[in-house]
């Protein structure tokens, strides 16, 4: 079997660790988006898609045109960039998403905006260095404004929780899952801590297999938080994480390579 990576950075620990797995018996290959012609001259079996530049979208679109398989696909990659679409969907499926309002720009919401609690402000437009923030009153939201006065954003409302983040990640059928720190808590970001699956509040699993069938993907990352008593919000969707540093993570991503590679169907969910 020949498999593809469409990534500027095959180093990654997680693919480089399944391309190990992999090159054992098939071969793989490394598209970089960002190279001056990426395309292949024959297509591999099946692509493993760890980039969200549009050129990289661009790419998977056209290897699947020529009948490829890509994990995760350019759509449904695409859409979890968008926040506005992502709540959407989530809502519109059933899934318990935080309600999600959407402004063209933060300064032209800031300026007419009341706030009688706290808020979450998001780029609309999910990327590296993104907009990711909590306000509490006018005056931090006026500071936001002048910061990012142009930026597409969505506005949730905050709420209440410990603190940390459930990180939890998805390669097929398998969870994986962390602590870690919400940005969003007064001390900031902090280390992730690893979780056994076995101490998730009960259904939580199944909650993720069901956002990964909802939003088309096959590699993706859920974030939750309890919201009181084990009820969870899910308050973020992510095509292709890292999961860094999980057991059996590689080797499920090797796994669900080859079945993709030889046409077998998706996990039922």
């Amino acid at each position: 079997m020949r498999i593809g990576l469409i990534t500027p950075e095959p180093g990654h620990p997680l693919l480089a660790a399944a391309a190990a797995l992999l090159g054992a018996e098939h071969t793989v290959e490394v598209l970089d988006p960002g190279a001056p012609d990426p395309a292949p001259d024959r297509p591999a079996d099946v692509y493993l898609l760890k980039s969200r530049t549009e050129r990289a979208l661009e790419l998977a679109r056209e290897l699947e045109r020529l009948g490829s398989a890509v994990v995760n696909s350019a759509a449904a990659t695409a859409l979890c960039q968008d926040r506005t679409r992502m709540g959407e969907l989530a809502l519109g499926a059933g899934l318990p998403f935080a309600t999600t309002r959407t402004h063209d720009s933060l300064s032209a919401w800031a300026s007419a905006a009341v706030l009688p609690s706290p808020v979450v402000v998001k780029s609309r437009r999910s990327r590296r260095g993104d907009l990711v923030a909590r306000v509490d009153d006018g005056v931090q939201l006026g500071r936001l404004a002048l910061d990012w006065p142009h930026e597409p954003v969505v506005v949730q409302e905050f709420a209440p929780n410990n603190g940390w983040d459930h990180k939890l990640w998805a390669i097929g059928d398998q969870v994986f899952c962390a602590l870690r720190r919400s940005e969003l808590s007064p001390g900031g970001r902090g280390p992730t801590r690893p979780l056994p699956l076995d101490e998730l509040p009960a259904g939580w699993a199944d909650l993720v297999r069901e956002t990964g069938a909802v939003f088309d993907l096959e590699v993706y990352g859920v974030d939750i938080i309890d919201v009181g008593d084990g009820k969870p919000l899910i308050v973020d969707v992510n095509a292709f994480p890292g999961i860094r540093g999980q057991a059996g993570a590689p080797e499920a991503l090797a796994a669900l390579a080859l079945r993709r590679a030889t046409g077998r169907t998706r996990a039922t969910r």
